[in-house]
C-alpha cells in the first residue's frame, strides 16, 4: 500500500509539470529556445498565455499567445524539416478555457460534444474555426509552419489555431513561403541545431467582427549552432499587406520590433547569438 501511495504521489507531481498552459517557458518547455532563454518581456501582451504546445502527450513547440487579440505573439521551435503529408485537421487549446480541461490540443468537435463546452465559452479566450471562414484576401497563416517538421505528429501539432494569424494570402503563398521553404534551407546549411522564433505584430484591423486581430507585420528569426565555436543568426520581416520579405540581421530585427511594439528593447535570443 505504501508503494502504491508513493507511486500516486510521484504521478501527480509529474502531471503538475506537464500542464499545457504554463507559468513560464524557462521551467516548462525551455528546450525550444537557444540556451533555454525565451524572448524577454518586451513582447508580452496585456493578457498573455504561455503554451507548451502538446499533441498526443508530447511537446512540439512553444507559443506565447495573446488572449485579447486572439493571435499568437510568437511560436518557437527547432527547425527539423522533412518530407511528409500536410494535415488538414484544425485543433484548439482546451486549457485556455481553464485548467480542468485536457492538457493536449483537441478538435473543436471533441470539446463541444465530449466536454460540453459551448462555442461561446471556447471563443472567449481564443480564435475558433468560424472566425476564419469567408475571408477575403487573407488566409490562415502558420507562424510555426508544418513544413519545418519531419513527421506527421509534429506537423499535426502546428495545425492549432493558437499558431495561426490572418495573413495576406499573396504573402503567405508567395514571398513568405519562399522564405520558409527556400531561404531557410540555404541558411541552415551546416547547422547542427537551428532555433526559430516566428512572430506577429498586432495591427489596427480585425476579422470576425472584431474578434481576431490582423497583424501589421510578420517576422522570423533564427539562431543556428554550427559547432561549439560558431553560431550564426538571421531574421526577416514582412508587412502583412505586401508580397515581399526583408532580410535583416538579428540586431536589426530586434531594433525594429522595439519600435513596433513600444514596450522596451526586444531581445529574442540569448546574448551568445550574434546580432550583426
Amino acid at each position: 500500500m505504501l508503494w502504491l501511495l508513493l507511486l500516486q504521489v510521484v504521478a501527480s507531481f509529474l502531471c503538475m509539470g506537464h500542464s499545457e498552459v504554463v507559468k513560464s517557458f524557462e521551467t516548462s518547455c525551455p528546450q525550444f529556445f537557444f540556451r533555454e532563454i525565451p524572448p524577454n518581456e518586451a513582447l508580452e501582451p496585456q493578457r498573455p498565455a504561455w503554451i507548451c504546445q502538446r499533441y498526443k502527450n508530447q511537446y512540439y513547440f512553444a507559443t506565447l499567445y495573446d488572449r485579447k487579440m486572439r493571435i499568437p505573439v510568437y511560436s518557437a521551435y527547432i527547425y527539423e524539416p522533412g518530407p511528409g503529408k500536410r494535415p488538414n485537421t484544425w485543433l484548439v487549446e482546451p486549457q485556455l478555457i481553464g485548467p480542468a480541461y485536457p492538457k493536449t490540443m483537441e478538435k473543436e468537435w471533441t470539446l463541444l460534444n465530449r466536454y460540453n463546452v459551448t462555442l461561446e465559452k471556447l471563443g472567449q479566450s481564443q480564435a475558433i474555426l468560424q472566425d476564419y471562414k469567408n475571408l477575403t484576401g487573407l488566409n490562415r497563416g502558420h507562424l510555426n509552419p508544418n513544413g519545418h517538421h519531419g513527421d506527421y505528429s509534429s506537423r499535426m501539432a502546428t495545425f492549432t489555431l493558437t499558431n495561426i494569424v490572418p495573413q495576406d494570402e499573396k504573402l503567405n503563398g508567395g514571398a513568405w513561403n519562399n522564405y520558409e521553404q527556400q531561404t531557410m534551407i540555404r541558411r541552415t546549411q551546416g547547422c547542427k541545431t537551428t532555433y526559430a522564433i516566428v512572430g506577429a505584430v498586432p495591427g489596427n484591423n480585425y476579422i470576425a467582427k472584431g474578434r481576431v486581430n490582423k497583424p501589421s507585420h510578420l517576422w522570423s528569426a533564427a539562431c543556428c549552432v554550427v559547432d561549439n565555436n560558431y553560431i550564426k543568426a538571421w531574421a526577416v520581416i514582412a508587412e502583412n499587406d505586401k508580397n515581399q520579405v526583408e532580410l535583416l540581421t538579428l540586431g536589426e530585427l530586434e531594433d525594429t520590433l522595439t519600435e513596433l511594439y513600444g514596450r522596451g528593447q526586444v531581445s529574442l535570443f540569448d546574448s551568445d547569438c550574434p546580432r550583426e
